[in-house]
This record gives structure tokens, C-alpha cells and sequence, in this order.
């Protein structure tokens, strides 16, 4: 039964078709599964985790960067949404996964009862998040932005062999925890890494993050904040 006839039936409040959660979306079986999928093929072509440990973080973040800056719940939940759908088009191909992911969640959305209004929202918004063709649309769109671009962290690594690590590898591994604040009176984002620099030096998070920290400060500043980037308790932005 979806949200829609489920309110059609008489279930209570909260199943309102307004009110598609974010928990609503991680649960749908069809929503894991193409979760999965989608990680496989980038599995099979080297690219980092980004199954449902990915997706859940980055969905987590979306809504906590929303919340600190204490904007509407119902965007932060969308926000929420979005981060869980915005990998999925991975399944089809890495080229224009953003477009795809997007297209993909329409149907999805629709069936679990989210009006086309909200839809329109969470599709533009993952339709913008890769940072070779997109750019913050919306408040929604601008939190996915940052809790994507900030999930640099060791458990995303596969290549179970240091010596074989290519320079993604390497970051990502050295990287031992990520963290990202939002402070509303102070207007400013800041994300918190601490890296190991025996594994990667901090340059080599510049050589290859260097357009995701642009479009992430895009992002921020759509938000009406800076960005601030910490490494090693160094404020290098």
C-alpha cells in the first residue's frame, strides 16, 4: 500500500502523502536494491564505496546541515531523501549518474506518494550534485552538494592492497574521520578532516577534491554561508 492509499484507507496522520520520509525511501526494497546495484558496477570499474554506507552518510549530513542552519524540517527531510536516491543511476553508467539518478527517482517518489511538487525538488536536486555538470539549485539541493562532496573517509576504500592504492585510494584511506558543522549565527560551514600524512599528503586531497570544494563552496554560499575546510586541526579555508 502506498503513502496516498493509505491515507485514501484511514491510517493515521503520518502517512500523509506530504510526508514521504526519509526512512519510508531506505526501507523500499526496490530503492536497496538499485542501492546495491549500483555500487556493484562501480565496484567493478574501481571506484570507492558507494552503497548504503555512502548514501546513508551523505543523507545524514544533508539533513543535519539543514537542521544546524535551522531551515524548514519538511526541506531537511527532503535533503534526507535526496541523499539516499542520488547515487542510483550509477546502475546504468557513471556518465551522467546524476541525470539518470534523477529520472530513476521520479517513479519511485511518485509510487511512495510524494506529491510532484516535492518530487520536482529532491529530482532537480540530485540532477545537480555531480560537480561536472551541476550547480546548488535549492536549499535541498545545496545540503546534498555538501554532505556528497564531504564523504572523504577510509571505510570507502575496497583495494584491500596499500602498495596497488592509485592517488583516490590513498586520500580516502588516509582520511581517518570527516565531520561537518553548520553554524547559522555565524553564517559558516565548516568541514573537519584528520588525515593520516604518512598515507597521503594534505596537497594531494587539493590535487584531486579541488573542484568538489568549489562547487561545495557554491553550495555554502547559496546557504548564505562560508565554507570552511579544517585538516589537522589547520584551518586551510
Amino acid at each position: 500500500m502506498t503513502a496516498r492509499q493509505a491515507v485514501a484507507a484511514g491510517k493515521p496522520a503520518e502517512l500523509d502523502p506530504n510526508r514521504v520520509t526519509v526512512e519510508m525511501v531506505r526501507r523500499d526494497p526496490e530503492v536497496q536494491e538499485l542501492i546495491r546495484l549500483a555500487d556493484a558496477y562501480l565496484n567493478q570499474i574501481g571506484y570507492t564505496d558507494h552503497g548504503l554506507a555512502h548514501v546513508t552518510r551523505v543523507s545524514n549530513r544533508a539533513i543535519k546541515i539543514l537542521r544546524d542552519l535551522r531551515l524548514p524540517p519538511r526541506e531537511a527531510e527532503l535533503a534526507g531523501i535526496a541523499g539516499m536516491l542520488h547515487d542510483i543511476g550509477n546502475m546504468v553508467h557513471r556518465v551522467a549518474h546524476a541525470q539518470s539518478s534523477a529520472l530513476m527517482s521520479i517513479p519511485i517518489l511518485s509510487r511512495l506518494g510524494m506529491p510532484m511538487s516535492e518530487i520536482g525538488i529532491v529530482a532537480g536536486a540530485i540532477a545537480n550534485h555531480d560537480e561536472g555538470t551541476g550547480e546548488p539549485v535549492s536549499n535541498v539541493s545545496a545540503a546534498l552538494i555538501l554532505g556528497d562532496k564531504s564523504d572523504v573517509l577510509r571505510s570507502r576504500v575496497r583495494n584491500p592492497k596499500l602498495i596497488s592504492f592509485d592517488i583516490h585510494d590513498r586520500v580516502n584511506y588516509a582520511a581517518e574521520s570527516s565531520e561537518m558543522e553548520a553554524d547559522p549565527d555565524r553564517h559558516l560551514i565548516t568541514l573537519k578532516l584528520k588525515i593520516d600524512t604518512s598515507i597521503s599528503q594534505v596537497i594531494e586531497y587539493f590535487e584531486i577534491f579541488m573542484s568538489r570544494m568549489t562547487m561545495s563552496r557554491r553550495a555554502a554560499s547559496f546557504l548564505n554561508c562560508d565554507l570552511s575546510l579544517i585538516i589537522n586541526e589547520v584551518q586551510l579555508m
